[in-house]
């Protein structure tokens, strides 16, 4: 993990960036005290919720049956 001082950070930040979207991360310190540090940045995911679609979805009882029809259609043949 790489650090750097404040000037440098604030200099140097477009490639700061470039290196932390390469997956580095960087502490930026003030007079040798890390204060921050910059990492890749990812999308919160929400939490899956066990049982949430619960009574809400129905599988038929064919459900696994074979058809004909979707065979072909997945071979790329007429039914």
């Amino acid at each position: 993990m790489k650090t750097v001082n404040v000037h440098e950070a604030k200099s140097q930040l477009s490639r700061l960036l470039a290196a932390v979207e390469k997956g580095e991360e960087i502490v930026v310190a003030r007079a040798g005290r890390p204060v921050a540090k910059l990492v890749p940045f990812r999308e919160d995911r929400p939490k899956p919720e066990p049982g949430k679609w619960r009574g809400k979805v129905f599988i038929d009882g064919q459900f696994d049956e074979e058809d004909d029809r979707i065979t072909a259609a997945f071979e790329g043949r007429d039914a």
